[in-house]
């Protein structure tokens, strides 16, 4: 858990200044829920209590069912997670939503706008969709607050359920292919399976082939996107907990340094498991089931990634990333969530690119 004394609320206040995303001193208190693929957390800038719960918005998306059925556990924990924390029922509050929402709205816009009134008429929380350049932004400045003086790369690497995120100080790039959402276009590709988590091994050099090929197709504007000599760390459990471990042991000590990963270990360490069971290959890394499932895809996304990059190695620091601190000093987020009703009306337009239209030319709150 972040705990986010005055000292480095500062430092994340100047961070988030240096993004845009910050202007003006924050009001007494403050509550934000980080709704992400997998479930609502909740933060308050008094408090280093957090809470929080888990819901599946991607499964629904996937089955082209819309995000309703996430209507009444998303509302319950808009108005419940504040009490289980403890927090004051006098803070302002405004909810962050990201990937999963960002694919709702594309799939059925005005549906989704129709849930944003839905859950604020219940909950009296302002639910807003991030733009996946916002999401980058949260996770530098956050990233920035943990590791301090550990981050010495440009750039930090975010893989979520549903989208990832390259986020620098001054260039961002995110894509909706995170863990979960890779995978599902894995198997989908190779298996013609609708089911998301399907066993993808074992693997065949033609499988491996066409996986290289289709990131590469998705990661092409990549490079153009970032500036030169972009360097990376990753601290998301993906890598931290899942690809690491798993690449240390396959090449076998190779790697030079325990926070540095090479592409080229990551290659041999596919190479390894690819002909491999998920059993078996559970049993040579001794890593727990819900990171066997992804590894394999895990491995070859971090791979293309650093292909795309132009990358020999990436950081990789152990850390509890939340965005929570990040969107509780955005004071345009807590300004639109005083103007909700003029959002929605952008939103219905514009999508999650309301977010950067100005709060203070609407007429109506």
């Amino acid at each position: 858990m972040i705990r986010w004394m005055a000292l480095s609320r500062w430092a994340l206040g100047l961070a988030l200044a240096c993004l845009g995303l910050a202007a003006q001193a924050e009001p007494t208190c403050r509550i934000a829920f980080d709704v992400g693929s997998s479930g609502v957390r909740v933060g308050a800038s008094n408090s280093a209590a957090e809470a929080h719960v888990d819901i599946d918005y991607l499964t629904p998306l996937w089955a082209s069912r819309g995000l309703d059925d996430t209507a009444q556990p998303t509302a319950a924990a808009l108005k419940n997670l504040p009490v289980i924390a403890g927090f004051s029922a006098q803070c302002d509050r405004v909810a962050g939503t990201f990937s999963a929402w960002r694919l709702a709205w594309q799939q059925a816009a005005s549906d989704t706008a129709e849930l944003m009134t839905h859950l604020q008429a219940e909950s009296n929380v302002a639910v807003l969709v991030m733009p996946q350049s916002v999401e980058g932004a949260y996770a530098y400045a956050s990233a920035r607050q943990v590791l301090g003086g550990r981050l010495t790369t440009s750039h930090v690497l975010d893989i979520g359920g549903g989208s990832l995120q390259i986020a620098g100080a001054r260039s961002t790039y995110g894509q909706a292919l995170g863990q979960k959402s890779w995978h599902q276009v894995l198997c989908a590709t190779l298996r013609q399976s609708a089911v998301a988590s399907c066993e993808l091994q074992p693997m065949s050099a033609e499988d491996l082939q066409t996986a290289r090929r289709l990131l590469d197709e998705k990661f092409s504007g990549l490079a153009a996107t970032l500036e030169p000599l972009t360097t990376l760390t990753a601290i998301s459990r993906p890598v931290t907990r899942g690809v690491a471990p798993a690449v240390r042991l396959l090449a076998a000590g190779k790697t030079e340094s325990a926070d540095q990963l090479s592409a080229q270990d990551i290659s041999t360490g596919i190479s390894k498991m690819a002909g491999l069971s998920g059993d078996k290959t559970a049993a040579l890394v001794a890593a727990p089931s819900n990171y066997v499932t992804y590894l394999l895809s895990d491995m070859l996304l971090l791979e293309g990634l650093l292909r795309a990059t132009g990358n020999a190695d990436i950081q990789v620091i152990e850390g509890t990333l939340s965005i929570l601190p990040a969107l509780l000093a955005d004071d345009k987020a807590f300004q639109w969530s005083a103007r909700y009703g003029c959002y929605l009306e952008r939103f219905k337009v514009l999508g999650p690119n309301a977010y950067f239209s100005d709060p203070a030319t609407c007429t109506q709150p």
